[in-house]
């Protein structure tokens, strides 16, 4: 961050799997706010001729990337999804490219504030200690199952594996600053992020931002 070029207000958004976090940064990003995506950066980190990329398959091996030059998600996730210690060894390649990925960008943004969808906040922290606001979407960890199921097609066991691997839930309220619960309808929806929208922009004024 420099004097004449400072960043904008930046507000962190996690919660737990399938809380719905695409449906919030969708109607920020509506509102004319700026949204950096961890997997969208995870994604791009990855991709073939990235460092990344050849750290991954020298320390998991060939396999690891399928025949078109690029990583074998099938095959990584199947590595990792059961073994803690796989996941980290993934983890500690892709994560510090992830964060610089996104600070990279929040530099290019000129808006009153940004939001940044990081799912996996809570669990690198306090890698991203330096946000301004942290924002939890929740919802009921039986809510958040049975979207699992539904939009992965997976069954309960599979599903809970899933929300297993992740921080709790009271790890995560911890660290939020606000709260949404998105357990409710689209308008219900619509109206907490417009609200914390408003509060958002206040905040970035006062900040002087």
């Amino acid at each position: 961050m420099t004097a004449s070029r400072p960043r904008p207000y930046t507000v962190a958004m996690t919660g737990g799997v399938a809380a719905g976090k695409s449906a919030v940064a969708r109607r920020f990003a509506a509102l004319g706010v700026p949204v950096l995506d961890a997997d969208t950066a995870a994604r791009a980190v990855v991709q073939p001729g990235q460092p990344a990329l050849a750290e991954i398959a020298a320390a998991f091996g060939p396999e690891s990337i399928a025949a078109d030059g690029r990583l074998d998600r099938a095959w990584m996730r199947q590595r990792v999804f059961t073994d803690v210690g796989e996941r980290r060894r993934l983890e500690a390649i892709v994560h510090p490219r992830v964060r610089a990925w996104i600070e990279a960008r929040l530099d290019e943004i000129r808006a009153p504030y940004a939001l940044l969808d990081i799912p996996l906040l809570v669990e690198t922290w306090p890698a991203y200690a330096w946000v301004d606001r942290v924002l939890l979407v929740d919802a009921p960890a039986a809510l958040r199952r049975a979207r699992l199921m539904q939009r992965d097609r997976i069954d309960d066991a599979d599903a809970q594996r899933l929300l297993d691997a992740q921080a709790g839930d009271a790890a995560r309220r911890q660290r939020a600053d606000d709260v949404l619960d998105n357990s409710g309808g689209e308008q219900v929806l619509e109206a907490a992020v417009a609200a914390l929208h408003a509060r958002y922009l206040d905040f970035a004024t006062t900040a002087g931002r």
